[in-house]
C-alpha cells in the first residue's frame, strides 16, 4: 500500500504564490510516478502535474505551465507543487496521487490507485 498526505493549501491574492507537499510512505514498487490533481468548484477533475520516480521526467498540463513548478526530495520522499502567478481560476482542491503509466495519458485518473485526501486553494483578487 502507499499513502500520500498533502499539505501547504491556503488563502492567496491573484499574482501570488503557495507551494504544496505531497509525503509518500509505503511500497516504491506500487508506482512509477507522483500526480498532482485538483478539482474546482463545478468542474471535474483535472491533471496538473506528474513527475516520474526514476529519471524525473516531468509533464504539466496547459493551463498551468510555466507558472507551476513539479519536483521530489527523494531522501525525503516528499513531492512538491511550486504554484506561481496564481489566478482566480486556479481555485480548487488539490490531490496528490501515486500510479503507473508511460506518460503518453499521465492525466487519466485510472492511472492512479492511490489519492491523498486533498488541500484547499484559494486564489482571490
Amino acid at each position: 500500500q502507499v499513502q500520500l498526505v498533502e499539505s501547504g493549501g491556503g488563502s492567496v491574492q491573484t499574482g501570488g504564490s503557495l507551494r504544496l507537499s505531497c509525503v509518500v510512505s509505503g511500497y516504491t514498487d506500487y508506482y512509477n510516478c507522483i500526480a498532482w490533481f485538483r478539482q474546482g468548484p463545478g468542474k471535474e477533475r483535472e491533471g496538473v502535474a506528474v513527475i516520474y520516480t526514476r529519471g524525473g521526467r516531468t509533464y504539466y498540463s496547459d493551463s498551468v505551465k510555466g507558472r507551476f513548478t513539479i519536483s521530489e526530495d527523494n531522501t525525503e520522499r516528499t513531492v512538491y507543487l511550486q504554484m506561481d502567478s496564481l489566478k482566480r481560476e486556479d481555485t480548487a482542491s488539490y490531490y496528490c496521487a501515486a500510479g503507473t503509466n508511460d506518460g503518453t495519458t499521465w492525466n487519466w485518473q485510472t492511472w492512479y490507485n492511490f489519492w491523498g485526501q486533498g488541500t484547499q486553494v484559494t486564489v482571490s483578487s
